[in-house]
C-alpha cells in the first residue's frame, strides 16, 4: 500500500462524484480501506474565492475527523488546497465556476483535489488540481 498514491486517488475519485449520495457511498468504502474522506461544493469567481475554497477544505477536514483543530494541521490542508488551486488558476482567471473540493487522508498523507467547471454561458472548461502534503500521525 502506498499511502500517498491512495490519498491522491481517493481525493480525485471523491471530487468527481456526480451526486451527494455517490459521495457518501464512496466515503464509506474508503473507511473500509483505512482512508478518511470529505468533500464540499464550491462556486463563484474562481480567483476571488481562493480563501473560501481553502477555508471550506479545512472545515470539511475538521468535521470529518481527517484533521484536528490546530494551526499545524489546518496549515497542512491549506497548503494542499492552495497547491491544487494553483494548478487551475491560470485557466480560471476572470471566470465563474462550480465544482467540488475533496480532502482525503491515508496514513500520514493528505491530498486535496479541486474539480470544477469554469466559463461563460455554455462555453465551459473543466479543470482539476491536486495538492499533497504529509502530516504527522499525532
Amino acid at each position: 500500500m502506498n499511502d500517498s498514491l491512495d490519498a491522491a486517488r481517493a481525493a480525485i475519485n471523491l471530487a468527481i462524484t456526480p451526486t451527494r449520495q455517490d459521495e457518501e457511498k464512496m466515503i464509506e468504502k474508503f473507511k473500509e480501506k483505512g482512508i478518511m474522506g470529505a468533500a464540499v461544493d464550491v462556486g463563484g469567481d474562481a480567483v476571488s474565492q481562493t480563501h473560501i475554497i481553502i477555508e471550506r477544505a479545512i472545515i470539511a477536514a475538521r468535521k470529518s475527523g481527517i484533521i484536528k483543530e490546530c494551526p499545524y494541521q489546518d496549515g497542512v490542508v491549506a497548503g494542499a488546497a492552495r497547491e491544487a488551486q494553483g494548478q487551475i488558476i491560470s485557466k480560471a482567471v476572470g471566470l465563474n465556476g462550480g465544482g467540488k473540493v475533496a480532502v482525503c487522508r491515508a496514513g500520514e498523507h493528505i491530498s486535496v483535489c479541486i474539480f470544477m467547471s469554469v466559463g461563460m454561458m455554455y462555453l465551459n472548461e473543466v479543470l482539476i488540481g491536486l495538492g499533497h502534503r504529509v502530516i504527522g500521525q499525532g
